[in-house]
């Protein structure tokens, strides 16, 4: 019951934010954009979604079709593909964005599919959320961790193992390589190439939950798709937890502590940092409660 209370709350404090960022463009005002982070090494995790979560890709056709319209993309722009994963309303890439066209990339990709998914499926209007979401990636390890994430989400979601998966980019890597650039990850594992496949494919096997949570904490984040704010936060965990301040939390005994957490970390919109944050508790303790 409180799990339900709970999922209504956050959607309550969404759809207010909603309303307000409507009324404000309604007057003309619009809300700024904030700045793209642009990375010095010009690697970066870029996740594109579909309007209001919904699907993008229908059958087998539209996945190849958006598969063609990469292939002319690269071939257009010179940009580098790493690592990407297509699922059912979302994709992730890890891209090498050579002449930094970054916002060029990306919006003839959308725009170019979205007018082949209109016309095919008889429909108008937005087929994408509004912007891409873009992370920068400035070193090896990171770019290691990224990869595995985005080649193992299949698998977190519950609709098929990493190495079966036909729409992710992990079989370019053991296989042949048909839009990915696999020399640079693989080197990161070994410089001959037969046991740095090995080595990939060791390393995909982790399970990405139990991996170290300080390297994964930004892609977590990352990817929450409507991040409440701080005090949206508090609001909400007073809520749930029918108390009137989140000290509350703190000033109680260890047990009822870690009950508390428990009850919060089933909230899959907020993630352990931001809790930690929050709440004034170590991510370990959180983790562990």
């Amino acid at each position: 019951m409180m799990k339900k209370y709970a999922i209504l709350f956050l959607l309550k404090l969404l759809w207010g934010k909603y309303k307000w960022d409507k009324t404000l463009k309604k007057e003309g005002d619009f809300l700024p954009r904030i700045a793209r982070d642009y990375s010095e090494i010009k690697v970066y995790h870029i996740i594109i979604r579909g309007i209001d979560k919904q699907e993008i890709f229908f059958d087998e056709d539209d996945r190849y079709k958006f598969m063609n319209i990469i292939e002319n993309t690269k071939e257009k722009y010179k940009y580098e593909i790493y690592s990407y994963c297509l699922m059912d309303n979302h994709v992730h890439f890890v891209i090498y964005d050579k002449q930094d066209k970054i916002s060029k990339i990306m919006q003839s990709i959308q725009i170019s599919y979205a007018l082949y998914f209109n016309r095919k499926y008889e429909r108008t209007g937005h087929l994408f959320q509004n912007r891409f979401f873009s992370k920068k990636i400035e070193d090896r390890d990171y770019l290691k961790v990224v990869c595995r994430y985005i080649h193992q989400n299949p698998l977190k979601a519950g609709i098929g193992r990493t190495e079966e998966y036909k729409w992710s980019s992990y079989k370019e890597y053991i296989k042949k390589s048909r839009i990915i650039s696999s020399k640079l990850l693989l080197s990161i594992f070994s410089e001959d190439i037969e046991n740095a496949k090995k080595e990939f494919i060791k390393y995909h096997n982790l399970d990405v939950e139990k991996s170290k949570q300080d390297e994964l904490n930004d892609v977590f984040e990352y990817e929450m798709y409507e991040k409440l704010t701080d005090e949206e936060v508090k609001k909400c965990i007073c809520e749930l937890l029918d108390i009137n301040n989140v000290n509350k939390i703190l000033q109680s005994s260890n047990k009822i502590r870690n009950e508390y957490l428990v009850i919060l970390k089933s909230l899959k919109m907020i993630s352990i940092r931001q809790l930690s944050r929050v709440i004034g508790i170590n991510r370990k303790i959180i983790e562990r409660a």
